[in-house]
């Protein structure tokens, strides 16, 4: 059985409080992850190699090179801003210059490799634009277009998912009934990119696309809460779809 390596880049972050008791007052932090139901089930596939570079650590772990990117057959952005790819160490405390990482996956997935965006107040354009993958080569890869402004849709009432292409091989085996969506992000789908999924409101949730000699493909809202409820990520549908979404991806579906 071929291995297939999966790298998801992103997906962590660190919390301070400061905590106000009369007179006194001390602070804490805590350190989180939010790729574990992603990769649990990546786990239940044995042909995945699953590989997860925090956000904190992508400036310096993330490939620089075509050689070093190549060992990997899907990447996947999840919850990380473009400054965190583009901004190393050498380039923003020591003032060198350094290979432009977006560049390099974008030629990556024109010579067959596969990328795959998924939302998060980091994602897209993301919290205040900051996110900033608007007029990037990423950009250019994605089957989405992206807003230069705040992009995120908040749904706290539940928004529930449509299937525009029941017979995609992304979507087979999963169960015809979709949890509902806490949120996700809008972006304009591309004339070239093939629409799966999108919500109730008509913007696009599961898309995908050929890009040169590869492919990729966005899933518009969450792997895990806020946006991606726990109804959502413990439901049987969410590991068919991702499993298939990798084999999809590397065409081996």
């Amino acid at each position: 059985m071929k291995s297939i390596n999966v790298v998801l880049v992103g997906e962590s972050w660190v919390s301070v409080s400061t905590h106000h008791k009369g007179f006194d007052h001390f602070s804490s932090g805590t350190y989180e992850t939010g790729e574990a139901y992603i990769r649990e089930a990546f786990e239940k596939d044995a042909s995945i190699h699953y590989t997860h570079i925090p956000g904190h650590l992508a400036g310096e772990q993330f490939p620089n090179t075509m050689e070093e990117l190549s060992k990997y057959d899907v990447v996947i952005l999840s919850d990380i801003g473009a400054n965190s790819l583009l901004l190393s160490r050498k380039v923003f405390l020591e003032g060198k210059t350094s290979p432009n990482r977006l560049k390099l996956i974008n030629e990556w997935v024109s010579q067959g490799g596969a990328l795959c965006m998924c939302g998060g107040y980091l994602s897209f354009a993301g919290i205040q634009a900051s996110a900033k993958f608007f007029r990037t080569p990423i950009e250019e890869v994605l089957p989405v277009d992206i807003y230069t402004f705040d992009d995120r849709i908040e749904t706290p009432e539940g928004v529930h998912v449509n299937v525009v292409a029941p017979n995609h091989q992304i979507i087979n085996n999963v169960p015809k009934a979709w949890p509902v969506l806490l949120g996700y992000q809008e972006a304009p789908l591309k004339e070239s990119a093939e629409l799966i999924l999108e919500t109730e409101y008509g913007h696009p949730l599961l898309a995908t696309m050929e890009y040169g000699k590869g492919r990729s493909l966005v899933w518009m809202s969450d792997i895990g809460p806020h946006w991606c409820p726990k109804g959502f990520v413990e439901w049987e549908g969410f590991t068919t779809m991702w499993q298939n979404a990798i084999h999809w991806l590397v065409k081996d579906i």
